[in-house]
């Protein structure tokens, strides 16, 4: 075991409960600050007051939506199977706390008289601990779609089992990138290894696909699929009501608040102070100052979550897979054969002395290379573009909307000519009697 890790299983048992009951409380309390939150930033977006009767600024409001929720009636459809019904939310939820475990707020401190890091644990496989255990509530999802009895509640299920196999394989590759890079998969020795520049920019490919994968990981707009209500009602939870939609809902928002959490980890420095703060102020990374550094980072991201709710519409569901299997998983392919190739390079001492001899400055310029190249995916294609406006050019644009024609005793007599609104006070009556439809 390394130095960085021998910290690690000699606490007392009540400063590991302590620090299990703080990460659940900080977990809850974060859950309700970031739905009033959501709900704020949004109503500005849109010109709206959102919440502000209950408590001061409305703050109180995410408590009164729980209680409203717990003291709804409980419903389980008569076609749905019971005990796998019940179980679903608790197989999602549970998942949603244990990933925080391995999670780094801070250094060491005194807590309480007892020197600990502020860290639950810590493992050499930290991060794949917490992919494994992410992995384990998306059966959560596919089981209440499943045991709901309901065809959208079913075909939920499965766009999220599909999107989980997408995008975590193109997470799982651009965490490769950060794992070679810093040597270790254990969370508090990728924070060590951020100490003087963050992974955020010399992985920015990585960063880059990491934050697209982690939106559509926790079923957030514009890749909320799994419960487009457009299509699906609800999508997986459309059955569920009163506290089981509630532990549903929890669990998204600890979801959102466990991704950002990690890619705060493994991207912008963990617990270490932004914008290198400690060069002129030596005690910005000791005691409890990290943790506020740590949760302005992770609040960074929740804001990017509610700022891409209220910015995009939803993809089509096609378009959705495409890109994650056309364009992320193979630039995160190139991407990692380009660092394993510079990491080779400077074990051999290819590079020369001086700033353009460093693997660092050509890592940068190869990762801004193909986040250009990810972003160029995103603009729409020319022929797609042109076939749009021949179709629209084909189509009738006489002033209105098309609509079938007017049926009379069961059958529609005449030509199926359209009826178009909109195009003068004689429209609707020339296109009527010309379909050889009559007022009789």
């Amino acid at each position: 075991m390394s130095d960085s890790l021998s910290a690690f299983g000699d606490d007392p048992w009540w400063v590991i409960g302590l620090k299990a009951l703080l990460i659940f409380v900080v977990l809850v309390v974060l859950t309700l600050f970031n739905i009033w939150w959501e709900r704020r930033v949004v109503a500005r977006m849109q010109h709206r007051i959102g919440p502000n009767v209950h408590g001061p600024f409305g703050l109180l409001q995410s408590l009164a939506d729980g209680v409203k929720l717990a003291f709804k009636e409980d419903l389980i459809p008569k076609a749905a199977d019971k005990v796998v019904f019940v179980l679903a939310p608790v197989i999602v939820v549970v998942p949603a706390f244990v990933t925080f475990s391995v999670i780094p707020f801070g250094p060491e401190v005194s807590f309480f008289g007892h020197q600990t890091p502020l860290q639950l644990t810590d493992m050499p496989v930290a991060v794949l601990f917490v992919m494994a255990i992410a992995s384990i509530g998306i059966y959560g999802i596919v089981l209440g779609g499943w045991s709901s009895g309901s065809t959208y509640s079913l075909l939920g299920g499965l766009r999220s089992s599909a999107q989980m196999i997408s995008y975590e394989v193109a997470m799982g590759l651009a965490l490769v990138a950060v794992f070679m890079y810093a040597g270790s998969m254990s969370t508090s020795e990728i924070v060590a290894a951020q100490d003087d520049l963050w992974f955020g920019l010399i992985l920015l490919p990585s960063f880059v696909i990491y934050a697209i994968a982690m939106v559509g990981e926790t079923n957030r707009a514009p890749f909320d699929l799994p419960e487009a209500e457009g299509e699906l009602v609800g999508g997986f939870h459309t059955e569920y009501s009163s506290l089981k939609f509630a532990l549903f809902f929890l669990a998204e928002y600890i979801n959102m608040a466990t991704v950002s959490a990690l890619a705060t980890t493994l991207f912008l420095g963990g617990w270490h102070a932004p914008f290198w703060i400690d060069e002129v102020w030596a005690g910005a990374n000791e005691g409890y100052w990290p943790v506020l550094w740590f949760f302005g980072k992770v609040f960074f991201f929740i804001f990017i979550f509610i700022w891409l709710r209220g910015s995009l519409p939803r993809l089509r569901y096609d378009q959705f897979m495409a890109f994650g299997w056309k364009r992320l998983i193979p630039i995160s392919l190139v991407w990692i054969v380009a660092v394993a190739t510079m990491r080779v390079a400077r074990n051999e001492g290819v590079f020369d002395e001086g700033f353009s001899g460093n693997p660092q400055f050509w890592l940068i310029v190869v990762g801004v290379v193909l986040v250009i190249l990810l972003l160029t995916f995103l603009v729409p294609d020319k022929g797609a573009v042109e076939g749009d406006e021949e179709l629209e050019a084909a189509a009738p644009r006489t002033g209105g909307f098309p609509v079938p024609p007017m049926p009379v005793g069961g059958a529609v007599r005449g030509a199926a000519a359209p009826l178009v609104f909109g195009s003068g006070p004689d429209t609707v009556s020339e296109t009527v009697r010309d379909s050889g439809v009559s007022n009789g």
